[in-house]
């Protein structure tokens, strides 16, 4: 750091975006990450997922993991790759979902780069590589180091950190960071949420944190708006509504939903609605891989969270069934009346949720229930925003399917509970940072914090901007690199998704034509375009 002693704090991501969280800590002695998570959205946002980090793997002496969703741990294996080869510290159940995940997402990235390549082979592109293997994956799970609630771990010279229950996922954390400073008889104190719990959580208890922190980076994904106040079985009788429309309509429900958590959450109120009667008895089918071996894990540690024994029920019940082949989960969609399907990814971009929608958004008798955030530019908030077709794989698929969202099971916390997080961990004496949000959140919770955080103490940083932390007050770093990504192209529908839409419009307007002349004139046209684009 050129002589400085001060840290400096750099936001690697989740900044003007809620994906690929990534925080650096340097001090003289240290350099640390806080989560490293891949980047998902647009094409565009997804493409940094490829490229170099934006500083040197082998020099990163330690990574402190919030939690094991994938836009917090997902590039931790190709950190591993690049040459880091610290400690991983994080809590014990987080090491038992990455243990499946980071695998699983392996998996995923060999499978669609070899299809990829397939098709590049037949157009004579170069075939391109995965961004980490299986044995990555492996190698970066022998670096996790286990770490209980409450206890300070000391995780590299002068850094000591404390986990907090976050009330996020199973083995979350707010993580309390302790530097010392060679020049100040005190520590500084910084608080990184990660991911905030809402309330009313089906599995998780309420989130905790301390108070009276030097910087708090907070996170705002819902901090532009307030869901209502539903109790579980409020939420569980507006999901049972759902249910008995899709029965109704006499086609199948297709839950696009996060393997980890979401996907055990919604297995209990489904559960409990068949076992009341409430809704139609249906064959329940988990088409993830992924959310069979995390739903194990949850089973291991129902002892541990909220609901457990039900939850215990719900994965033992006679109507669920999990699929674990590509046969299997083909061969559900030979099925006709109402069943129910859930499966990942939950923003619609990656996995087998993406085979269930080309096989069921054109039918007027299939109903999608989103169950989750969706992230600008990800096919789920295409859906959602309205979309009259859609190319899913390569394919155009027109969509008749009814759309909808569902966002009770949400787990972040609401702008009113990310307001009483943050009073709660008052005062502050310097800064918050306000990341892992999309423009809307970021600025609604900046100003529902106005009268508890001066405006001029909240920040809003963007993708790589840095800070040196003092004792008095934080300072821009002039970051002398091109950034990675230009900030108007976050959380934006990008080139790829105007594309798309262009060769939908394409093949109407020519399908549209009354004649082979008619069809012949629009081709032309198009074609006199492309010839006066350097026009």
């Amino acid at each position: 750091m050129k002589g400085d002693t001060d840290p400096v704090l750099r936001f690697h991501g989740a900044a003007h975006g809620v994906t690929g969280s990534c925080h650096e800590i340097e001090t003289p002695h240290s350099r640390i990450l806080i989560d490293c998570g891949l980047f998902q959205g647009s094409k565009s946002e997804r493409e940094l997922n490829y490229g170099q980090f934006p500083f040197p793997s082998e020099a990163i002496d330690a990574v402190i993991l919030t939690h094991a969703h994938i836009d917090h741990s997902g590039l931790l294996a190709k950190l591993v790759k690049q040459g880091f080869s610290g400690p991983i510290h994080t809590t014990r159940a987080t090491i038992d979902l990455c243990s499946v995940m980071l695998p699983d997402a392996a998996h995923v990235q060999e499978m669609e780069v070899e299809q990829l390549n397939r098709r590049n082979a037949q157009r004579g592109r170069p075939p391109v590589e995965p961004i980490y293997s299986l044995s990555d994956a492996a190698a970066c799970m022998t670096l996790f180091r286990a770490v209980e609630y409450g206890e300070w771990t000391t995780v590299a010279k002068g850094l000591r950190t404390r986990f907090w229950n976050a009330g996020h996922l199973l083995g979350s954390a707010s993580v309390e960071l302790e530097i010392d400073l060679d020049h100040q008889k005190r520590p500084m104190r910084i608080l990184f949420s990660g991911d905030i719990g809402p309330g009313h959580k089906l599995l998780q208890t309420d989130p905790e944190g301390p108070a009276g922190v030097d910087y708090l980076i907070c996170e705002s994904t819902y901090g532009d708006r307030e869901r209502p106040d539903v109790s579980p079985e409020q939420r569980r009788s507006q999901l049972g509504d759902i249910v008995r429309r899709a029965a109704e309509a006499g086609g199948p429900l297709i839950i696009p939903s996060f393997a980890v958590e979401r996907t055990q959450e919604l297995l209990v109120d489904l559960y409990l609605l068949m076992q009341a009667g409430e809704v139609l008895t249906a064959p329940v089918f988990v088409d993830s891989p992924l959310a069979t071996r995390a739903s194990a894990i949850f089973e291991r540690h129902a002892n541990d969270i909220e609901q457990g024994d039900v939850l215990r029920q719900a994965l033992n019940s006679r109507e669920l069934r999990f699929t674990e082949t590509v046969e299997q989960s083909k061969a559900i969609n030979r099925l006709s009346g109402f069943f129910v399907v859930i499966a990942a990814s939950g923003m619609c971009d990656a996995g087998r949720i993406r085979h269930h929608l080309k096989a069921n958004l054109w039918r007027r008798n299939a109903t999608v229930m989103m169950a989750g955030y969706q992230a600008q530019g990800s096919l789920g908030r295409i859906l959602l925003d309205g979309a009259q077709r859609v190319r899913i794989q390569g394919e155009e698929v027109e969509v008749k399917a009814r759309i909808s969202l569902f966002d009770l099971y949400s787990g972040h916390a609401d702008a009113g509970e990310l307001v009483a997080w943050v009073k709660a961990r008052t005062p502050v004496k310097q800064q918050v940072f306000l990341t892992h949000g999309e423009e809307a959140g970021l600025s609604g919770l900046r100003g529902r914090l106005a009268g508890l955080i001066p405006d001029d103490k909240v920040i809003i940083p963007r993708l790589d901007d840095a800070f040196q932390l003092t004792p008095g007050r934080c300072l821009p770093v002039e970051v002398n690199e091109p950034r990675r990504l230009r900030p108007e192209k976050i959380a934006r529908l990008d080139w790829h998704n105007d594309l798309s839409r262009l060769l939908m419009d394409v093949n109407e307007a020519v399908s549209a034509a009354a004649d082979e002349r008619g069809r012949a004139a629009v081709i032309r046209r198009m074609r006199r375009a492309l010839e006066d684009k350097d026009a």
